[in-house]
This record gives structure tokens, sequence and C-alpha cells, in this order.
């Protein structure tokens, strides 16, 4: 199984969209992305320097723009991937980019909140003087601890060995005077305490924004950064990677669900590197790609070809359909919902339950109940579909 990843702030080096400008297409998109977020985007990708492009309101649109362009300059029509990719993730900002690979908002929507969301990071990061710091090795606990007697936040958890900590230029400067036993610190090229409580004002700033952005449910699983949970609503995505702001990004678990899902491939878009070089150390046995440079795409098309899903992709069937799928592994309790019921709009459907949570998943749109997928005690995995319902009307928030 093939899951699509897509990195986050910091990934960014000078020059690296230069070579993709030559791809057909890739410059018309860019420029016309380049647009929408207000931002000469060739020019930084091509000819910034590094200090440039570590301004968090120019590093998140690039990122996101550059994503998408090669996604679509790896599969030029994107129902092919829809069709081979068992399911996407990014890291922080790169869940944009995820989202729009999943179907669930359009690429010039990712683009609009993406350019908003950067504007409005670097304002609330401009209000105290923030950074990040990566700490590498040491005992998960004693790294916890320590981060936590220091005052800052494990603003990233991208699995065993590495751990990010934010917070104060202060509070970090203290922590590299005193840090874990073990454990390697190193600086990120980041210009604010991302996912923390000093995002807040971000977070109200996106959070206005997203309630005009229409949505569609992903047409392949999407893995979130806040629990790792395989999210099936468009405008819960939306609503996630709002909040994911200000919160931590769980990427360890969301690499446990790729594991659970089955994961054989794992191919990152450009800036890529970052990701596959975490899966390497933390999913054993799991091929990766990074898809650096586009003189690869023969080999990254190779590749895909090796671990596209073989069975068909029901989230890709019957557009006029709506599923919903377990968020994580666990069993069915159906209630009593039986086919042909209608539900109203937030009405509870289906519940999954694990050994540590349960959750009630609800038909967000509401409508008939066509088929069950699961009888009532089964066992499922993550993105498992579960119920099969024709809805009243369309997705927006």
């Amino acid at each position: 199984m093939l899951v699509l990843v897509a990195p986050g702030q910091g990934a960014q080096t000078p020059g690296f969209l230069t070579p993709w400008l030559d791809v057909p297409g890739v410059a018309d998109r860019i420029t016309w992305w380049s647009a929408v977020a207000d931002l000469d985007l060739v020019h930084y990708g091509t000819e910034a320097d590094a200090d440039t492009i570590r301004d968090t309101a120019i590093a998140q649109p690039l990122l996101v723009a550059s994503g998408i362009a090669a996604a679509l300059a790896l599969f030029p029509h994107p129902a092919e991937a829809f069709g081979q990719v068992g399911a996407v993730a990014g890291h922080s900002v790169g869940e944009l980019t995820a989202a729009a690979g999943a179907g669930a908002i359009t690429a010039e929507s990712a683009m609009t909140l993406v350019r908003e969301r950067g504007r409005a990071m670097a304002g609330a990061a401009a209000v105290t003087r923030t950074s990040m710091t990566a700490v590498l090795g040491g005992d998960a606990d004693a790294v916890l601890a320590k981060i936590a007697e220091h005052g800052l936040t494990p603003a990233n958890n991208n699995g065993p060995g590495q751990i990010v900590a934010a917070g104060t230029v202060d509070q970090l400067a203290a922590f590299e005077a005193d840090p874990p036993a073990g454990a390697r610190l190193r600086a990120l090229s980041v210009a604010g305490a991302f996912h923390t409580e000093h995002m807040a004002p971000a977070v109200d700033r996106l959070a206005q924004l997203a309630k005009g952005v229409t949505t569609h449910d992903p047409r392949v699983p999407y893995i979130s950064n806040r629990d790792g949970q395989v999210v099936h609503s468009g405008t819960e995505i939306v609503n996630r990677i709002v909040s994911q702001i200000a919160s931590p990004v769980r990427w360890d678990l969301c690499m446990e669900t790729m594991r659970e899902l089955g994961v054989t491939g794992i191919l990152e878009v450009p800036p890529a590197g970052t990701l596959t070089g975490i899966a390497k150390r933390a999913l054993k046995g799991v091929e990766t790609f990074a898809l650096k440079t586009p003189d690869q795409l023969d080999a990254a098309r190779e590749f895909v070809g090796n671990h596209a899903e073989p069975a068909h992709n029901p989230l890709n069937s019957a557009p006029t359909w709506r599923l919903l799928v377990a968020p994580f592994s666990g069993t069915v309790q159906r209630g009593n919902v039986a086919v042909g019921a209608e539900l109203s709009p937030g009405e509870h459907a289906v519940t999954v339950v694990s050994r540590s949570e349960e959750q009630k998943l609800i038909a967000e749109h509401g409508g008939t109940v066509i088929e069950w997928l699961v009888e009532d005690g089964d066992p499922v995995s993550p993105g498992q579909p579960l119920v099969r319902i024709h809805p009243k009307a369309e997705a927006s928030v």
C-alpha cells in the first residue's frame, strides 16, 4: 500500500523549485497560485536565499504550491491517484497539501488558507521571540520531562528519537544549557513556536476564514496530525487543520496508523527527504521515495506501480454516496440504525470502540442509509468503510 506524504516548514531549501519549472504546466500553475497567494513564488522558489524563505509567510505557501504541483506532475490525471494511493498525510502545513491531494479542498482553497495561515502565524510569532529545537535521541520520557521542566511544549513528536521542543528563545537557551541526558539538540530553521499556545491568534483568524471554504469528503483515507486518526469528512479535515496550528503534531501516531493500514511504500513530495528520513528509522521494512527533482518522475511512477493499492478504492466510487469510515482500529457498535433509515444532519450513525477510546461517528450531511458494510461487533481497521449513506446535500463549511 502506498502513502503519499507532504513535508512541513523547515524542509525548504534555496532554489529547490528551479528544475520543476521546466515540467510542462508547472510554471503556469505556480504563476497562478502566486496570484492567489499574493507572492512571487517563482522568485522565492528559484532565486531567494535561505533567510528569505525562512519567513513563515513565504515558506508555507511555497511548500504547499510546490507539493501540489509535483503531485500533479506525478499524476497528471488526479483520478489515477485516487485509484493508486492508499492514504495521504502531511506534516504541519503539509496537511494542506495532503487535503488538496485527497480532493477534500481545491488547490486554490489550499493556497488561500496557507496564505492566511502563514501571515497569521508570522504575526503571532512576532509578538514574542520564539522558536523550535529538535531533540535527537535520549529516552523519550526523560526528554518530555526535561521539556516540561523548562516550560516548553513538545510541539512535534516525530517518532523514536525525534521530539521537537518549542517556546520562547530564552526558554530554549536554558534548555540548550541543560539538555536531556543522551540527547543532541539542533535548532530548526523556523521563525516561531508553531503548534503551541503562542499560535492561538492565528487559530482565531483561520477559523473565521474556514467557514467559507467549500469541502468534499476525501477520495482517499486522510491521516490527521492531531491523533493519527483517519478522517472521512472534508469539513472535519479543515477544522482539524485550523486547530492544529496551536496543537502538537503527532507524526508518531500518523506513522502508527500507516503501519496498521499495511503501508509498504511512502512517497514524499518536494521538497522531499525529511519525512522519508523519519520513516526509514521508524517504519523498518517500508520502502521510501523522496521525490526531489523532476528527473526522478519516471522512477517515482515505477515506485507507485510497485506499491499501488491493488484493491478497488471504495472512497473513489459512487460520488453521490458518502461513506463513514473507521478512524482507528477497534470494534463496531451499529446500534439500531437500519438500512433505509433517514438520518438528520449531525445524527449519530455508528460507534467505533477501542481499548483506549470510543468515538461516535455522525452523518454530517444527513441522508438515507443505503448499505451497511460491517456487522455489529466486527473488528475494523483505520479507514475501513462502515456504512454507505446517500446525502441530502453537498458538504460546505
